[in-house]
């Protein structure tokens, strides 16, 4: 039965016609580009055989399965902090920017960019081409635990004092995002413009190294805060009733949201959409319980952009779109349809 009573698809169902896009979106992933690639070559390279044309296993192995992995690990853990943030506050519009975690990890990024021929050269020394995603990491990490520090009473953490700490870093992070912008000479404000708008376009094994584990972890740790966060649902009260923390629960979810999108935005810049699209868009389909829609979210994000990374490669070809303008162009009408024929505003 693909419907439940209430009209929702069922979970395995769903899960199925998931791995199934996944595995075609993969597929026109690794084979479309600049460099088009023939199917059978990669079945050569997967099963250890010489492929036919011999640059072909360079670019799958170099260039197309790093930037593959990368984006599916970006994508499923934007939706998965987004559908953790929408459980947390109980609003379907928050994502992974309300706290300033995607704020922060640009400031640090863009002070590299900006800086990195004055007072920060010798951090530029020190981290040499890691220098960037190391700096958003820590800047991502380090705004989520001044939010938390700001929300945190008495041992106590109120989610409304985190979210308007949250806007308040957001503003000022804003602020001296402009201010290093206005600093920056034009090579500086070309790199930072195409930063700010999301990339995968340098994606390589040394970035996926930086970035999954930590990204994995996130991912890895979410499904623990199912049940807690279905009782939010309920009300804050209710979590603590059926025999959760919920201190605990909420630092968990803030930590795990730090991590997971510090880590994704300091391998590929800022990519927003997913992180609020996906997870209301599961929910719309499946429901709301988080058993579902975490890894649901972490599926459909994840597919998603890689698909919207496959269409940024070809559509202007040679040259790319940044995929944070072609997640927008795609995700924007979709998600006014999908408002539109739900009524749900």
């Amino acid at each position: 039965m693909i419907r439940d009573a209430a009209g929702r698809f069922g979970f395995t169902p769903s899960l199925v016609v998931g791995l199934l896009a996944a595995v075609l979106v993969a597929l026109v992933s690794v084979t479309s580009g600049a460099y088009p690639l023939a199917f059978t070559d990669i079945l050569s390279v997967i099963t250890g055989r010489e492929a036919s044309d011999p640059v072909a296993s360079m670019v799958l192995l170099e260039v197309r399965m790093p930037r593959f992995l990368l984006g599916f690990l970006v994508g499923a853990v934007l939706a998965v902090s987004g559908a953790l943030l929408q459980g947390l506050f109980r609003n379907p519009l928050a994502d992974p920017g309300l706290i300033g975690v995607s704020a922060g990890a640009s400031l640090a990024a863009i002070a590299v960019i900006v800086l990195g021929n004055t007072w920060l050269g010798g951090w530029l020394a020190m981290t040499g081409e890691w220098a960037l995603p190391i700096a958003a990491f820590l800047g991502g990490s380090g705004t989520v635990l001044l939010a938390w520090r700001i929300a945190n009473r008495s041992g106590q953490t109120s989610v409304a004092t985190l979210l308007l700490a949250g806007i308040a870093i957001n503003a000022v992070a804003g602020a001296a995002t402009g201010l290093l912008a206005f600093y920056a000479n034009d090579e500086e404000l070309r790199s930072l413009t195409f930063w700010t708008m999301g990339s995968l376009g340098h994606a390589g094994w040394d970035d996926l190294l930086v970035g999954a584990p930590f990204m994995l972890l996130a991912l890895l740790a979410a499904p623990l805060l199912a049940r807690p966060l279905d009782a939010f649902l309920l009300g804050e009260s209710v979590v603590g009733h059926l025999g959760y923390r919920t201190d605990t629960v909420k630092k968990v979810a803030i930590l795990v949201v730090g991590l997971g999108v510090g880590a994704a935005v300091a391998v590929s810049g800022l990519i927003g959409f997913v992180g609020l699209v996906v997870p209301h868009l599961v929910r719309q389909l499946l429901g709301a319980s988080h058993r579902v829609v975490l890894p649901l979210s972490a599926l459909v994000g994840g597919t998603l952009l890689v698909a919207a990374d496959s269409l940024a490669r070809v559509v202007v070809a040679p040259a790319e779109l940044p995929i944070g303008l072609m997640m927008a162009l795609i995700g924007g009408p979709f998600f006014l349809a999908l408002l539109l024929r739900t009524k749900v505003i």
